[in-house]
């Protein structure tokens, strides 16, 4: 069974869209979003620097954008379940049918905008953490004020909270943790520092009208699979200010008989995680046209009946 997943924020990388966008039809595609939000997805993915993708009100709707075109480029295909990190959620309610291309980036782009608002009340951010055990992790991470935002498996957690915890945190690695890395993004996500974004988001998808899952979609609250459109759209107000929990979607993948797990673009993040957290689950990651043949033919031999 083919699971068809989409990464999250701190995934987009400089001129990442270039080669997609010579795809045929592709350039006007995305001119057509561009037009519907009101950003130039073109030239964002194109000719802006790290610090201007960097900022959440961009990176959000760039990566829904990236993960709709790369997915589009694979033809007609059909999952047995879908999942997204974090904002990839909303990429992955488009390969479910839930919503439909032009509301997902609009809703993507109220997101981004209002996470991007209330990150800038206080300066915040995440880093991850690389190896040592969860439990001991998440202690010390508590002790230090910080939030386990994304607690991602495959010995993978991300903190986030105030600049100043996190500084604390490079001070006083907790025990076993080989590496903390900053993420590329501008924000302490899925935390309580988000808490002003989450009104805002669901005035928005209040205007929309979703439809109940055609596949399996899998929720990052906590890896359950979730059966009806309303909820779908509950549970992304929610996860904006609520930790991901990306080890529990992997093993639902797993117990729902995953077999294969193809990351739309920019791929790399997820695949890498599910290589150490789903041995035997074949992986790919879409990062430019050139992997579109053999994504297919991976997704080819795991959806034949």
């Amino acid at each position: 069974m083919l699971v068809l997943v989409a990464p999250g924020q701190g995934a987009q990388t400089p001129g990442f869209l270039t080669p997609w966008l010579e795809l045929p039809g592709a350039a006007d595609r995305v001119a057509a979003w561009s037009d519907a939000i009101g950003l130039d997805l073109a030239r964002y993915g194109t000719q802006a620097d790290a610090d201007a993708i960097r900022d959440t009100a961009v990176a959000q709707p760039l990566l829904v954008a990236a993960g709709l075109l790369s997915a589009a480029a694979l033809g007609d295909i059909a999952p047995g379940a879908v999942a997204g990190h974090s904002v990839g959620e909303i990429t992955a309610a488009v390969f479910a049918g839930v919503l439909d291309e032009v509301a997902a980036l609009t809703l993507v782009r109220t997101r981004g905008l209002a996470m991007a608002e209330a990150a800038a009340i206080t300066g915040t951010g995440m880093s991850a953490l690389l190896g040592g055990d969860p439990e001991v992790s998440v202690a010390h991470l508590e002790k230090l004020g910080l939030t386990p935002a994304n607690i991602n498996g495959a010995g993978q957690i991300v903190a986030a909270g105030t600049l100043e915890q996190l500084a604390a945190l490079n001070e006083d690695k907790p025990e076993g943790v080989r590496k903390i890395v900053p993420l590329k993004v501008a924000g302490a996500f899925h935390t309580h520092h988000m808490a002003p974004a989450v009104d805002r988001l669901a005035e928005a998808a209040a205007a929309l009208a979703p439809a109940d899952p055609k596949v399996a979609y899998v929720s990052n609250r906590d890896g359950s699979v979730v059966t009806t459109g309303g909820e779908v759209l509950d549970r992304l107000v929610g996860q904006v200010a609520n930790p991901v929990r990306w080890d529990l979607c992997m093993g639902t993948f797993q117990e729902i008989g995953a077999t294969a797990l193809v990351e739309v673009c920019p791929g790399g993040t997820l695949t890498g995680l599910a290589k150490r957290a789903m041995p035997g689950v074949r992986t790919l990651a879409l990062k430019t046209p050139d992997d579109l043949d053999a994504a297919r033919e991976l997704i080819a031999e795991h959806t034949r009946a």
